[in-house]
């Protein structure tokens, strides 16, 4: 796979609490010289990125409900409709993981729908923090998605126990039967565990690092020096 498709699957997330406007400035400047598909910010980063994303072919995606899932409902409809009146393209939203596990599905169904109608047409990613469920329980993740009308379903935060696994994500693209997509996300460090979820039927990455999946002549040609 070419540096160049790979960078298009990717979501670059800087989403650590403490990360700063430098640290924004700094994700946005690679993203354009690397001509990144996306950047991911926390949703009162969206406007700043926007800005600095600007004439770029990056698009912006904000978090919500980030990182437990734990808000209402209410709370991440108007977290997802204020990112995008400030520039987001996509939303990012976790879900009541404990909802889930109790086996409210109807409630998590509901939840997504919600966002979904709120920012539509814009896509919204399901977070479903599979290190904290059963393969039962993200097929059932994977089914309220669907049935609420996100776009894709996705792996992890990032801030849990693990990211995104084989098992995982096999579980997630069986469920999916082509209904809806899948992005991994979290623990994504090297070109081989990249391509590996991409040629098992992800269409999206999550990366919190994007220089550790290019080869040395790669990061050369795009006058890269020094890893994020």
């Amino acid at each position: 796979m070419t540096a160049k498709a790979l960078l298009k699957t990717l979501d670059y997330a800087i989403l650590k609490p403490e990360a700063s406007m430098l640290d924004i400035h700094h994700a946005a400047e690679l993203c354009r010289q690397l001509d990144i598909g996306c950047l991911c910010v926390k949703s009162c980063d969206v406007k700043f990125a926007a800005e600095s994303l600007a004439d770029s072919n990056t698009i912006v995606a904000a978090v919500v409900g980030f990182p437990h899932g734990n808000t209402l409902p209410t709370l991440k409809t108007l977290e997802a409709q204020l990112a995008v009146a400030h520039g987001a393209e996509e939303i990012d939203m976790v879900i009541n993981v404990s909802a889930l596990k109790d086996g409210d599905l109807e409630g998590i169904t509901d939840e997504i729908h919600a966002v979904v109608t709120a920012v539509w047409p814009h896509p919204v990613k399901v977070i479903l923090e599979t290190a904290l469920l059963s393969t039962q329980e993200i097929r059932k993740g994977v089914a309220a998605s669907i049935k609420a009308g996100a776009a894709f379903v996705k792996t992890s935060t990032g801030f849990a126990s693990a990211g995104a696994t084989p098992d995982a994500v096999k579980t997630m693209l069986n469920a999916a039967k082509g209904k809806i997509k899948v992005k991994a996300s979290g623990g994504i460090r090297t070109r081989e565990t990249a391509e590996t979820f991409l040629a098992m039927g992800c269409d999206r990455l999550g990366v919190g690092n994007v220089t550790c999946l290019l080869t040395e002549a790669e990061l050369r040609s795009y006058a890269i020096i020094d890893a994020n």
